[in-house]
C-alpha cells in the first residue's frame, strides 16, 4: 500500500497545486493562449434596378454591374477575447442594420455584441441602406432583409474558420492620390472644389492624410489569411469627371477599393478588407473610368509593398470597447439640408468603437468625418499604428470641425445634422477611448 502523506507534504502539495492554477489562471487572464484568426466573405450585389446612392443627381435606376460589392470579415480570438471586423462595400450601414446583425452573430457564435465592429466603405455606387430626404436615394427594404442576413453569416463563417495565425501592422502613404476639396478664398471662406482644376483662381488647399494603413494576419506557415488597408479617400473616383464617365454614373461598383483589394488578393491571396479613413474632405485627384482603376490599383501597391516586410506576432491580447456618445443637433437646418427637419429633436446618441490588436488600435466613428478631427486624433493620441475608420456602426452624416462652419461649404452646412462644437466632442471621446485600451493591455 502507499504510504500516508503527512500534514508537511499535504501543504507543500497543496502549495504546488496553486500554485499551478494561479499560473494557469494568469495565462488565460491575458489571453496568452494560441492567436486564432478566421475569414469569410460573401457577395451582397443588389439587384439591377435598384436605385443608387451618393448622388443627387442621378435620375434613373441602376443599369448594369461594373464590379461585384461583398461584405468581408475577420475574426480574432486570443483565448479569451473575440472580436470580429465587417467590412461592406456599401454607402453607409446604419444604427438599425449594426443592432440586428450583431444580435445574430452573437446568437450563433458567442461573440460579444460590444465586440462587433461594422464599417461601410462609403461607396457612392451602391444601394441606399438609409433615409435622406432626396427621393432618388431610395431603399429597398427586401434588399435591407437580405443584407441583415448577410452580414451575419459572413462573420459567422468566419468564426467556424478559426486557425492559428501571426498578426502585424504597419503604415504607408499615398499622397499622390487626394486632395482636400475644401478649398478656400483669400477672406478664408470655402469654395468647394470636387474635381480639379479649381473653378477659382488664388484658391489655397487643406491638409491631407496620405497614410496607408496595413493589417496582416498570417496563417502557420506564414501565408496571408487576411488583410486590411485603412485609407482616407472618398470613393467618388468612377463618376463626376473625365470622358466616358457617364456610361459608368447608373452602374454598381465599389469603386476604387475592389481595385486596391484585388491587388493584394491576386498576388497574395486571402481576403482584404477596406476601410476608410476620415475622408470627409478627401477626393480622388483624378476622376472618371480610368483613375477608378489607376487609385485602385496604386493604393493596392502600397499597401502590398507594406505587407511585406512587417513584423507579425501570435503572441498579443485583444480589447475593444464600446462607448455612447450624445452630441448636439443644430437648431434650424438649411432648405438645401441633405436631411428632413427633425422637429423637437436637439441631439442624437450614436457610439465610438475602439479595438486593439497588440498595439495596433481601430477606432470607428460613426459618420463622415473631416480629416482635420481625424489628423488632430492622430496628433493628441500617442499610439504608432491607430487606424481611424470612419462610416463605423452607424451613419449620421458629416462630423465637422468647428472652423468648418465659419467658412462655410458643403459638410457643415448642407450634409451635417450636427451643432458646431460636436466634432471637437468626438475627438475627446475618441482619445479617451484610446487610452482606455491602452491602458488596459
Amino acid at each position: 500500500m502507499p504510504g500516508k502523506i503527512n500534514r508537511r507534504e499535504l501543504f507543500a502539495l497543496t502549495g504546488a497545486v496553486l500554485t499551478a492554477l494561479a499560473i494557469c489562471g494568469h495565462l488565460f487572464a491575458s489571453g496568452s493562449g494560441e492567436l486564432k484568426g478566421g475569414t469569410a466573405r460573401v457577395n451582397i450585389d443588389p439587384p439591377v434596378g435598384c436605385w443608387l446612392s451618393g448622388w443627387a443627381i442621378r435620375d434613373r435606376p441602376s443599369e448594369d454591374i461594373s464590379d461585384n460589392l461583398y461584405a468581408k470579415s475577420l475574426v480574432l480570438s486570443d483565448g479569451r477575447t473575440e472580436i470580429a471586423i465587417l467590412a461592406a462595400d456599401l454607402i453607409g450601414v446604419t444604427a438599425e442594420i449594426v443592432s440586428e446583425v450583431r444580435k445574430a452573430v452573437e446568437q450563433k457564435t458567442g461573440i460579444a455584441q460590444d465586440n462587433i465592429f461594422i464599417s461601410a466603405s462609403h461607396t457612392h455606387f451602391g444601394p441606399g441602406t438609409g433615409k435622406y430626404r432626396y427621393k432618388n436615394w431610395k431603399v429597398d427594404p427586401d434588399y435591407i432583409e437580405v443584407l441583415k442576413k448577410k452580414l451575419a453569416a459572413v462573420v459567422i463563417m468566419a468564426h467556424g474558420n478559426l486557425t492559428g495565425v501571426r498578426v502585424g501592422s504597419a503604415k504607408g502613404a499615398a499622397p499622390e492620390l487626394l486632395y482636400n476639396r475644401r478649398t478656400k478664398r483669400p477672406d478664408g471662406k470655402v469654395v468647394m472644389t470636387f474635381v480639379l482644376p479649381p473653378g477659382e483662381p488664388d484658391l489655397s488647399f487643406g491638409p491631407v492624410d496620405p497614410e496607408v494603413g496595413v493589417l496582416r494576419v498570417e496563417d502557420s506557415q506564414g501565408n496571408l489569411l487576411a488583410s486590411m488597408i485603412n485609407f482616407a479617400c472618398h470613393p467618388v473616383s468612377g463618376g463626376g469627371h473625365g470622358k466616358g464617365w457617364e456610361s459608368w454614373f447608373y452602374h454598381i461598383s465599389a469603386d476604387y477599393p475592389a481595385y486596391a483589394t484585388q491587388v493584394v488578393e491576386k498576388i497574395e491571396g486571402g481576403n482584404c478588407l477596406f476601410t476608410l479613413g476620415t475622408a470627409g474632405d478627401m477626393v480622388p485627384i483624378r476622376r472618371g473610368v480610368s483613375p477608378r482603376f489607376e487609385i485602385g490599383r496604386a493604393l493596392g501597391g502600397e499597401a502590398l509593398k507594406k505587407l511585406q516586410l512587417l513584423e507579425t506576432s501570435g503572441e498579443i491580447t485583444l480589447a475593444s470597447l464600446r462607448r455612447e456618445i450624445t452630441l448636439p443637433m443644430k437648431e434650424e437646418l438649411p432648405e438645401n439640408s441633405n436631411y428632413d427637419p427633425q422637429p423637437g429633436k436637439t441631439a442624437l446618441t450614436t457610439e465610438i468603437h475602439g479595438i486593439r490588436i497588440g498595439e495596433t488600435v481601430i477606432v470607428g466613428l460613426p459618420g463622415e468625418v473631416l480629416v482635420e478631427l481625424g489628423l488632430e486624433i492622430k496628433k493628441r493620441a500617442g499610439v504608432e499604428k491607430l487606424f481611424l475608420v470612419s462610416m463605423a456602426n452607424d451613419t449620421i452624416g458629416y462630423i465637422c470641425h468647428r472652423q468648418a462652419y465659419e467658412e462655410g461649404g458643403y459638410e457643415p452646412i448642407q450634409g451635417s445634422l450636427l451643432a458646431p462644437g460636436s466634432g471637437e466632442m468626438v475627438v475627446e471621446a475618441v482619445l479617451k477611448v484610446v487610452r482606455e485600451l491602452m491602458q488596459g493591455e
